[in-house]
């Protein structure tokens, strides 16, 4: 059996994709200790494939770098320098990098010479051999054993990796369920159960990462790096990656794949179901379908016959409702998201759901039975209130200290526009648009939404006004102000914007949320939620005192609005089928309007 290679190896780079050349030099900057290290490569990327910032030491700036990856036949040449230089003003970057597989022509070096002497720009070229040479510099352990290492791994996951571990030495299962909530680090605590086993083995494992989307597998591999040896190269296969040969698959420690490419590759029988050790599958909760079934079958994953099987998912239950079975036995490790808020694994929550457009006068001129939540939307909320809106947010970026950041989910262009420009206006913070499409209509280019992007990592943009970006993708701890100003009915949708916002970091004392809710169903999610945060909460007759540090208020203008909060908890008694139906499902008994709240 083909013996792993290094990521960094000169024959890896040669051999390499454009793609997976471009997701090589991410990895190799993130070791080198770069941050806001991006993958920008793609159409109207405007020159740069990789952007990233080197922090700079104490008392100078940081530095921006920008990277230009070819995968030619043929020498670079100085067309392609020529085409980097624009770039760097573009993105206004310091440092420019062209990494050529095939190396430079000599007029390339000459050129290099010359904008050195001319502009001050001194360009670096990376061939196969430099990044060769680079990568032998770095250390051979993962990220998490280096010194200065962030990762702190909390009971729970502790708790989880030991029960893998134990299934996986003692052959007492062969397969693990983790369930952690958003932002709880299911995909940390997999990884690193996965560098135990193939420490403790000793020997080279071979790890097949499955999820349902590119995105997802896109993700998963980064997230893998840090816990993967210098020695070990990791491929990625669907979205029209892969490597020139599935026979090549055995040079690669990590295969992160979309289950789909997967399933094609077994139907004409090329892919190589024998060569992995552990299977781990994210978003676990998508088994079931056909296609997934089919592909574990033929792994004969969590078999005796077969590899260790390991799933993880925020919710325990397919799509239809049931249960996980018979893949999975119960859980190794299960926390949700009001436990991971209550016991501090995120930051906390002020969760202020504001009530100040709802129009209970309306309510009561109605009459009926049975009412669906698109009827009580249209019955129940006002039209927009920017300036209420940008009001209240600018109280509550004045309680945040530190290092602020904020994004405001709005459901249209042009209203994130008018968001955008009245903060501005009032000077408060610093706000920009970021869409898939500016005012004009235009899609917004790779270029201006890197550097949007990169402009908000560094602070230079302190406020995002997001349409239909967003929910995922993006990581930036800094962030502690999240304003809802548009409908979602997706509780995933709902939840994966929450999360933008619940990373901890030092210093970051909490997270303000903001939600000028026009939904029903809003209503029902925030009862749930203040419901569960309150599990633990002192009872009648109890004088235990307790700090609750996360927590849901209703409002109205700037007071607490206790009585829409009762009458609401009385309306909206099973909160859990409330928030989770669609338009038109008879849901909603009529009201008791003797205790409706007083109109506005």
């Amino acid at each position: 059996m083909t013996v792993t290679q290094p990521f960094f190896k000169s024959s890896m780079v040669v051999s390499s994709t454009w793609q997976g050349l471009e997701r090589l030099v991410v990895r190799l900057l993130m070791l080198k200790n770069f941050e806001h290290v991006w993958l920008v490569g793609g159409a109207g990327d405007g020159g740069a494939d990789v952007i990233a910032t080197l922090p700079g030491r104490e008392g100078s700036a940081e530095r921006r770098w920008l990277i230009q990856v070819k995968r030619y036949k043929s020498p670079v040449g100085e067309e392609v320098a020529k085409e980097t230089l624009k770039a760097l003003v573009r993105y206004q970057a310091h440092v420019p990098v062209i990494v050529s597989s095939s190396g430079f022509t000599a007029s390339v070096h000459r050129w290099k010479d010359e904008v050195r002497r001319q502009q001050g720009i001194s360009f670096q070229l990376w061939d196969a051999a430099t990044i060769e040479s680079l990568g032998r510099e770095l250390p051979s352990e993962p990220i998490v054993l280096q010194p200065g290492s962030t990762l702190r791994l909390r009971d729970y996951q502790e708790e989880g990796i030991t029960r893998i571990l134990e299934r996986y030495f003692d052959r007492v299962s062969r397969s693990a369920l983790v369930v952690l909530a958003t932002g709880l680090g299911k995909t940390v605590t997999a990884a690193e159960a996965v560098r135990r086993i193939r420490v403790q083995s000793q020997r080279s494992l071979r790890v097949l990462v499955l999820a349902h989307t590119i995105d997802l597998v896109h993700q998963l591999e980064r997230s893998f790096w840090p816990f993967m040896s210098s020695e070990d190269a990791s491929c990625i296969i669907g979205g029209g990656q892969r490597p020139a040969s599935f026979d090549e698959l055995t040079q690669y420690a990590f295969v992160f794949a979309v289950r789909d490419s997967v399933w094609e590759a077994q139907e004409r029988g090329v892919f190589p179901n024998d060569i992995f050790d552990i299977v781990v599958v994210d978003e676990c909760h998508h088994l079931g379908a056909r296609t997934y079934e089919e592909v574990l079958d033929r792994l004969e994953a969590g078999t005796n016959a077969g590899p260790f099987l390991m799933g993880l998912t925020a919710t325990p239950w397919r799509p239809s409702g049931e249960g996980l079975g018979p893949r999975f036995d119960d859980p190794v490790v299960e926390v949700d998201l009001p436990r991971g808020l209550r016991d501090g694994y995120l930051a906390n929550v002020d969760y202020r759901i504001f009530t100040d457009n709802v129009d209970w006068e309306r309510l009561r001129a109605e009459k009926g039975d049975r009412y669906t939540p698109e009827k009580i939307n249209r019955t129940l909320f006002i039209s927009e209130w920017d300036d209420g809106v940008i009001e209240r947010t600018q109280e509550s970026w004045s309680e945040l200290t530190g290092v602020r950041r904020g994004i405001v989910f709005c459901g249209t262009i042009a209203h994130a526009n008018t968001v955008a420009q009245k903060i501005n206006q009032l000077g408060f913070a610093t706000a920009s648009v970021l869409s898939s499409k500016g005012a004009d209509g235009r899609a917004l280019t790779t270029v201006e939404r890197s550097r949007i992007l990169w402009d908000f990592a560094s602070g230079k943009i302190e406020i995002l006004c997001a349409v239909d970006v967003l929910n995922e993708g993006i990581d930036v701890p800094d962030v502690n102000l999240v304003v809802f100003q548009r409908v979602t009915h997706s509780r995933r949708i709902f939840i994966q914007q929450l999360g933008r916002g619940l990373r901890l970091r030092p210093g970051k004392e909490k997270v303000v949320v903001l939600d000028f809710v026009t939904d029903i169903r809003r209503f029902a999610e925030g009862l749930i939620l203040d419901r569960a945060l309150d599990a633990d909460g002192p009872r009648p007759g109890d004088v235990k005192h307790i700090s609750q540090r996360s927590k849901v208020t209703f409002m109205r203008r700037t007071e607490e609005d206790f009585n829409s909060k009762v009458f609401l908890t009385q309306w909206l008694k099973d909160m859990e089928n409330v928030a989770s139906a669609g338009e038109d499902a008879s849901v909603l008994a009529f009201p008791d309007l003797t205790k409706l709240p007083s109109g506005r």
